[in-house]
């Protein structure tokens, strides 16, 4: 099965070029980061300088894998499940569950030992440049010397392929238990939305988690300064994940509730309603990193500001743990926001691409190009909706607990124009990167991409 997995790699190149991004950057980002570690075990590295590397070395190796698994899971049930017609050909002929899971796993191992191996070289820039920025604002000595070694490289390496793995794992054990028959019935028809036990169960653990920490924050962090971010900082992300994780049955009660409305609107309405009912699966790949983007994002960067906010008012200078804190905040979750930017942008381009045929058969049903780009922007501004009212819903339990802690109000009184910039920035992704796609896709005659 792994020579069948290096063939369909050859053949489906486009269609793997999602997933294989999403561990060239993780793997990009992981090593930067880990090659600091590398750098404080240098010789002549002060104490200070140390405890600043270490930090910013050991924080996102956690972080990362947990991304790196998410972005790659989720780019892989896009992909297994616009291969749903040759996974049901493959069981049709007798293909077993085992074999079906190891041309995945196979497949996902070949990608990962590519993406890292080619990450090497953006990773060395990468850490050279964030030394660079640690040592502009003092917190690392301007003498400390880089260095990128064996940890960088083993984490890297060991981690993307570990997040790859488990990845291909989680995405190929439902597509191998489908039966032959199950499997040929859903190649022909819309993707399946509901949602396993098991995956309702991993959401909600992970909201009681988000819900724990707020309340932690809230009560036993109350009145210990800038220490609430310690429990608050990660709220936004264990909140964010849970709703990405049930965002399929989310977009079916959305669906459920705007469909009537749409259907009324004419022909762009009414296409757009039942891609909503058929496809949720599908656009909840989208939802997920706008979820991520959104909740993460204004999070933390609103966070930091009622922080900032308040060692103004308080008339004390930053400690050079507190200008870590900072430092790390707004390196880290700025990577984590560009991450998740990047995979909302590769996620629409590849799952638009797939619609080349579906395209085509509405064009020759009697629809105009310009009828589709019309259902493929409200499509996008639905999708958007969607995300970043699930991500506002997962950032206020670590702004508004945080605010109480360290000000003693429950509302920030800074922030607002942080989020609607956020806001801004994953609509205009979303919308036109999918109008962006569309429009490429559907250069392609109709009869060419129906055949």
């Amino acid at each position: 099965m792994f020579a069948l997995a290096l063939r369909s790699l050859r053949h489906r190149i486009a269609g793997f070029a999602a997933s294989f991004l999403a561990m060239f950057l993780g793997a990009t980002i992981l090593m930067s980061f880990a090659a600091m570690l590398d750098t404080a075990g240098g010789t002549g590295v002060d104490a200070t300088s140390k405890e600043t590397l270490t930090t910013m070395g050991t924080v996102v190796g956690g972080w990362g894998l947990l991304l790196v698994v998410f972005a790659v899971s989720s780019t892989l049930t896009l992909s297994v499940r616009q291969r749903s017609a040759e996974m049901a050909l493959l069981r049709s002929i007798g293909a077993t569950p085992r074999q079906v899971t190891r041309m995945i796993v196979g497949e996902s191992a070949v990608l990962a030992a590519a993406a890292a191996v080619l990450a090497i070289a953006p990773a060395v820039l990468g850490g050279r440049l964030l030394l660079d920025l640690l040592g502009s604002t003092g917190q690392v000595d301007a003498d400390v010397a880089y260095v990128f070694g064996p940890i960088a490289l083993g984490m890297g390496i060991t981690i993307t392929f570990a997040a790859a793995t488990l990845a291909a794992l989680i995405t190929a054990r439902r597509a191998a238990r489908t039966s032959a028959a199950e499997a040929l019935g859903a190649a022909a028809v819309a993707d399946d939305s509901r949602l396993s036990k098991k995956r309702i169960a991993v959401g909600v653990v992970f909201l009681l988690l988000a819900l724990d920490l707020a309340v932690v924050t809230a009560t036993v962090m109350k009145g210990k300064g800038s220490d609430a971010m310690q429990t608050a900082g990660q709220t936004s992300i264990w909140a964010a994940i849970g709703l990405a994780v049930l965002a399929p049955a989310i977009i079916r009660k959305v669906a459920a509730v705007v469909a009537g409305p749409l259907e009324r609107r004419g022909l762009t309405g009414y296409l757009t309603a039942q891609n909503l009912r058929r496809h949720t699966g599908r656009l909840a790949s989208v939802v997920m990193p706008v979820v991520l983007f959104t909740a993460i994002g204004a999070g933390t960067l609103v966070m930091q500001a009622v922080e900032n906010d308040a060692m103004a008012a308080s008339g004390l200078l930053k400690s050079n743990e507190q200008k870590n804190i900072e430092t790390l905040n707004f390196v880290v979750i700025g990577m984590i926001v560009a991450f998740a930017a990047i995979m909302l942008i590769n996620t629409l381009v590849a799952a638009t691409a797939a619609r080349r045929r579906e395209f085509a058969q509405i064009r020759l049903a009697g629809a105009t190009p310009r009828q589709v780009l019309k259902v493929v922007a409200l499509e996008g501004a639905i999708l958007t909706a969607v995300g970043v009212a699930l991500g506002t819903a997962a950032a206020l339990p670590t702004i508004l607990p945080y605010s109480y802690a360290r000000t003693g109000d429950v509302v920030p009184g800074t922030g607002a124009g942080i989020y609607l910039a956020i806001v801004a920035v994953a609509a205009v992704l979303t919308v036109a990167t999918g109008y962006a796609a569309a429009r490429r896709t559907i250069r392609t005659p109709a009869i060419t991409a129906v055949a």
